[in-house]
């Protein structure tokens, strides 16, 4: 079995982020941890040695002549410096570690930032595929198939006021459950504007969606400063693609940080700013008495949600903001790992430490904190003014 078929099968934001680091910091030296939030699932010995299997064939992935002219094409804000280093870049098992023990997987990666930002994104789909395959094999077969149609379909009509974009790789069901959606959703719903994953992307001429993750903050926070890490990002971001992608990721430390740094220049120059954590009418509601607080008309920017978001709730965030401010809605898990009576894993990889220094993530949600217990005290002391000896 090939389920990584194409050096292509990754979120967009992950060949953003390269290109970023490749311009700024290339050579930093990361680590990359995967976290399973549920361990009561168990992994078999037959799904961690396919995994291995996989894992290490992804060695002889690279990009074809054809796939780098569609990169050209759907992607010219991608510098030259990144077609040349993704023309050129192999998978590198060698930066892997992982285990299987007691029905529980470790795995981590560490390595140069611009190759090991690779590996998270299909290492989550393979995770996800095979642990379906060995661990729940009475899903197996095509009787998924019609269902998969029939509630893509469903979705589709009842978010049909909504742009939306497929952001189903990291934790779907399996590639062909991917497959049948994007599909679908190119049939049935009238305002799909794409999907992250650049190998579907290429294969259903679709534009690839993708803007940033929390890890280039968290990185920054590092290599430029933990405080006003979201305004260096902000500004490394704008020199590196010129303004040509221009929503940015609010939450990693917080809403109240981002907001702090994004003053009138950065929400004048950028397009707009994606929710990934809190309250979505909410963070809304405050993104639009950001911009009218500085003389920026909010219908003039965009607002991205991607949060845990299903079909009513997105119709309904549509219907709040509709006229106010652009909306567009990215939804992974729910379309692409819907499967009754069968909950998908969750799982996760986030970066653990650059240049040997742990990084967190705090979020605007207090439950989706990640990160070393220490470093994570120094950052809630830098912007929620806890104290240091706060439990």
């Amino acid at each position: 079995m090939t389920i990584i078929r194409s050096i292509l099968e990754q979120d967009l934001y992950k060949f953003n982020m390269c290109a970023n680091v490749l311009r700024h910091h290339p050579g930093t030296r990361v680590r990359y941890e995967f976290t399973h939030r549920e361990p009561k699932a168990t992994f078999h010995q037959s799904f961690y040695k396919a995994l291995q299997q996989e894992l290490e064939g992804m060695a002889s992935l690279k990009a074809t002549e054809e796939e780098l002219h569609f990169l050209q094409k759907a992607c010219p804000y991608l510098p030259p410096q990144f077609l040349d280093f993704i023309q050129n870049y192999r998978y590198d098992p060698s930066q892997l570690d992982f285990d299987l023990k007691d029905g529980q997987l470790t795995w981590s990666c560490e390595g140069n930032w611009e190759t090991a930002i690779m590996w998270e994104v299909p290492t989550l789909a393979l995770i996800s595929e095979l642990y379906y395959i060995h661990c729940v094999p009475e899903w197996s077969g095509k009787r998924w198939k019609s269902g998969v149609t029939k509630r893509t379909k469903d979705k589709a009509s009842e978010m049909k006021a909504c742009v939306l974009a497929e952001f189903g790789l990291r934790r779907r069901r399996s590639y062909d459950v991917q497959d049948l959606v994007i599909q679908t959703l190119q049939k049935h719903h009238p305002r799909f504007v794409g999907t992250s994953n650049v190998h579907f992307a290429h294969k259903y001429n679709l534009t690839p969606i993708g803007t940033m993750a929390h890890e280039l903050v968290m990185a920054y926070s590092v290599l430029e400063s933990l405080r006003h890490a979201n305004r260096f990002v902000l500004r490394d971001w704008a020199e590196t693609f010129q303004g040509k992608v221009g929503i940015a990721l609010t939450d990693t430390y917080g809403s109240d940080a981002f907001f702090a740094d994004f003053d009138e220049y950065w929400s004048r120059l950028y397009d707009g700013i994606r929710h990934d954590s809190g309250d979505p009418f909410a963070f809304g509601e405050r993104t639009i008495q950001h911009y009218e607080a500085i003389g920026i008309d909010p219908a003039s920017k965009t607002l991205v949600f991607s949060d845990g978001l299903n079909a009513t709730l997105a119709a309904k965030l549509e219907a709040h903001f509709r006229d106010r401010i652009r909306v567009v809605f990215g939804i992974g898990t729910n379309l692409t790992n819907d499967i009754p009576s069968s909950n998908p894993l969750n799982i996760v990889i986030k970066m653990t430490e650059c240049d040997g220094v742990p990084v967190v993530k705090l979020s605007d949600v207090p439950g989706k904190e990640s990160g070393d217990p220490e470093a994570l005290r120094v950052a809630r002391w830098t912007f929620r003014n806890q104290p240091l000896d706060a439990s």
